[in-house]
């Protein structure tokens, strides 16, 4: 099956997301420009994973927080969309990030988890984590999704 032959507004978020990750021709998103890996995709629950490189780096060499911040909005954002209906879009209204430590650039692998917290008819809330390749707690968020019915 091709991008061309689904109807993508008949299927549900869950549905959705698991058949477009794995089609040969699949959309683009924005995990294509960082090297984010879907590890796993199941209602209200979603981990993504990347690998840290030299061009993430701020000025002071070590990952830039926009890298974390892309990737907990990504989790956070997909797991809420695991929860809707057919037809029914969202987008993220408010997102806080907590960073706790530096990463280094140097292939170091990024694992963010996204767990909804609440989902309303018109507003969800997610939680989300993103741990280093040693279990170290690296950043943690929430985010207020509106929910397009």
């Amino acid at each position: 099956m091709t991008t061309a032959e689904i109807d993508y507004s008949k299927l549900s978020g869950l549905e959705l997301l698991r058949t477009a990750m794995n089609l040969p021709d699949r959309p683009p998103f924005i995990g294509d420009l960082l090297g984010m890996g879907v590890e796993s995709l199941e209602y209200g629950n979603v981990v993504f994973t990347l690998e840290t490189r030299p061009d993430f780096a701020n000025p002071l060499g070590s990952t830039h927080g926009g890298i974390c911040a892309t990737l907990l909005d990504s989790v956070m954002g997909c797991a809420v969309h695991t929860t809707l209906e057919a037809g029914i879009g969202y987008t993220t209204l408010e997102l806080k990030i907590n960073y706790i430590r530096a990463v280094p650039t140097s292939g170091r692998k990024l694992t963010a988890t996204g767990t909804t917290i609440h989902v309303g008819r018109t507003t969800a809330t997610a939680e989300g984590r993103v741990v280093d390749d040693q279990g170290r707690l690296v950043a943690h968020a929430t985010t207020t999704c509106v929910i397009f019915r």
